[in-house]
Formats: C-alpha cells, sequence, structure tokens
C-alpha cells in the first residue's frame, strides 16, 4: 500500500485532451501550476487518496519488449530528464487521445503530476501521476454585487475523488515498474488499462490471492447457489475466506479436502476451474502464498445474506462458517408446496 504522510507535489501542469472518434482536439499548457497554499493543500490528498488503500499492482505489459510500452517509455524520460516534464506531459496526453475510438470516451482535463516522498514497502521513491477528470459538478458561488449578496452556478472538479489516475513509482522489481490504477468511470474496461496504460496485474502473492478468490466466489454463483441453493453458497464463501485466514500458502488439493465434504462437490469445482481459467486467459497456481490485505479486501465485499421471495432475509455471519450447516435447515413442506429455512438459536440477542 501506498502511504502518503510524507508525500509532496514538485511539478504539475493540466492539459485537456479531446476525442479522436468525435474529432473534438486536445488543449496543451506550457507551463506548470503555481500552487497557492490553499489549492496544494486540498490537491494532494486528493489525487493521492486513491491509492492509499490500493493492495494490488500492476506492471507494464507489451508485445515485443516492455521499453516499447509508450508510458513506460514518457515515465523514463521524465524520471530521467528534469526538464522533460512540460513536453512528455503533452505526449502523454496525446497518446491518451490516440486510444479515445468510441463515441463513448469523455473528454476531460489531464493532470501529470511528479510527487516526492512516496512510501512504499518501507522504500521512499518519487512518482508520477496521471490523472484524468471526465466529470464536472455544480456548484453555488455566492458574491457580492452594490451591497447584496447575489449567487450563481458554477462548473468545477469534485473534491471526492479522481475519475481516472495511476501512479507510477520510479522503483522497479524483476517484472519492471511498480504501477497502481483506479478508474472510477469504467465504462470502458480496455480504454484505460489495456489500451492507454498497457498494463497487467503483477505476478505476485496479491494476484493469486485475488484470482482464486474471484474464482470461488464465481463456482459458488454459477454452481453452487445455481444447484444447491444460497445457504450451500454462502457456507462455501465462510469456509474459503476462513481457510484463507489461517493458512499462509494455499495448496488447492488441501483447500479441497478441507472444504469438500462430498467427492462430487470436488468434481463440479475441477470442472468450473477449467471453465474459469479458459474464459479468463489464465492459469490458477496450484500452491500460492496468501496476501492478507487481499483477503481483508475481499471479504468486505461478500454478502452472504439469503434473500427469499417472501419478504425475508436471512443474514449469515461469514466469521462463522459452520453455524450454517449446524444451525440451519432447508427442507420442502408438502401442505404448503413451499421451500423453508428451520433456525436452531438458543436465546434471541
Amino acid at each position: 500500500m501506498i502511504s502518503r504522510k510524507n508525500a509532496s507535489i514538485s511539478k504539475f501542469i493540466i492539459h485537456k485532451v479531446g476525442n479522436k472518434f468525435n474529432d473534438t482536439k486536445n488543449a496543451f499548457s506550457d507551463k506548470t501550476v503555481d500552487f497557492d497554499e490553499a489549492s496544494y493543500d486540498l490537491m494532494l490528498p486528493f489525487l493521492l487518496r486513491p491509492f492509499s488503500s490500493a493492495v494490488q499492482s500492476y506492471r507494464f505489459n507489451h508485445h515485443a519488449n516492455i521499453s516499447l510500452n509508450e508510458i513506460n517509455s514518457y515515465s523514463s524520460q521524465i524520471f530521467n530528464d528534469d526538464d522533460a516534464f512540460v513536453e512528455t506531459s503533452k505526449h502523454i496526453v496525446t497518446h491518451l487521445y490516440e486510444q479515445s475510438t468510441s463515441a463513448n470516451i469523455k473528454t476531460g482535463d489531464v493532470m501529470v503530476v511528479m510527487f516526492e516522498g512516496i512510501e512504499f514497502n518501507e522504500i521512499t521513491t518519487n512518482a508520477l501521476g496521471i490523472f484524468k477528470i471526465e466529470n464536472k459538478v455544480d456548484f453555488f458561488q455566492t458574491y457580492l454585487e452594490n451591497n447584496s449578496y447575489d449567487v450563481l452556478v458554477q462548473r468545477g472538479i469534485s473534491s471526492k475523488k479522481v475519475d481516472k489516475g495511476c501512479l507510477i513509482l520510479n522503483q522497479k522489481d524483476t517484472e519492471g515498474p511498480i504501477v497502481f490504477s483506479v478508474d472510477n468511470n469504467n465504462y470502458d474496461a480496455q480504454y484505460w488499462i489495456d489500451r492507454f496504460l498497457n498494463i497487467k496485474y503483477a505476478d505476485d502473492a496479491n494476484n493469486h490471492t485475488q484470482q482464486y478468490i474471484s474464482f470461488c466466489k464465481e463456482f459458488s454463483s454459477e454452481i453452487l447457489k445455481t444447484s444447491y441453493g444460497a445457504q450451500e453458497q454462502n457456507t462455501f464463501l465462510a469456509k474459503t475466506i476462513d481457510f484463507f485466514k489461517e493458512n499462509e500458502v494455499v495448496n488447492i488439493e488441501r483447500f479441497k479436502e478441507d472444504i469438500f465434504e462430498e467427492p462430487k462437490h470436488k468434481s463440479l469445482f475441477d470442472d468450473y476451474k477449467k471453465t474459469f481459467e479458459g474464459e479468463q486467459n489464465i492459469v490458477l497456481r496450484n500452491q500460492f502464498d496468501v496476501a492478507e490485505a487481499v483477503v481483508n479486501k475481499e471479504k468486505k465485499k461478500i454478502k452472504t445474506d439469503i434473500k427469499l421471495d417472501t419478504n425475508i432475509q436471512i443474514k449469515l455471519n461469514i466469521d462463522a462458517p459452520e453455524a450454517s450447516s449446524e444451525y440451519l435447515e432447508r427442507g420442502y413442506d408438502d401442505e404448503k408446496k413451499m421451500h423453508y429455512y428451520k433456525v436452531f438459536f438458543n436465546a434471541e440477542a
């Protein structure tokens, strides 16, 4: 995760990017922004806040050599030559413009920023940030005229969140420069990640953990819930999270032995794994280190409610994987011609 407690902005420039498809043009600045104190104090956390909770990182990608990746090349120029910042930032916007091959892609403000004092994995480094602001919000501005206050509506950038952004650290590992990305307007999944940045997830514990939990969620939804109901689905997810939290290393064979009681469920799991790998064009590892931060983040996203068509919901505790099978019983009432759940308990909380 990124720490911004000692971070600062050393260079900042704004350009406007058009849309190639609609033939709207770019507009470039020739000088960097000179902040006043109030603007600076608001801008710094606004830009870096999205990366404070980022768990997974990316690496540059290219079919031939990552040195030929445009953003990798431009960021290297900026890191290695202080005088290249303004002109190279224009090249970055032009590259972004070339990716707007659809009417759905929005024009906007592009902020190219050099940060100092970024902390990552106990290392302090500088970083290049590229941000695209696509949506403006209306706000009221009051002003004094002829001894009376009046009001008018203006449009500006919301300080709550950036629409799209990336942070390229001046720090490498065996796969290349470390990159973080955020996209809060994901109307075109390929535009920002694949075509503009051309990045892929790092081949690390974070990615392996994320992929496997995503697979388990898909299996629970597509197979278990469809064939056996929401109780079976939620019990499986709770056991999965519990297994990941209790083990530093996941071995798939041991995972199946621990989670599934019936051999047919293991077969369904193995069959769906092949389907998932084919659809996602990935290969899930049979053994990998667990990334605790990813597990905690994914755990918050999992919903374990059983929603019934009689306007009743049963909420299961994901931290108690055995409770569902021990205290919740599913059956069918022949007289009412309806399914039912029987819940056992000692006292109401």
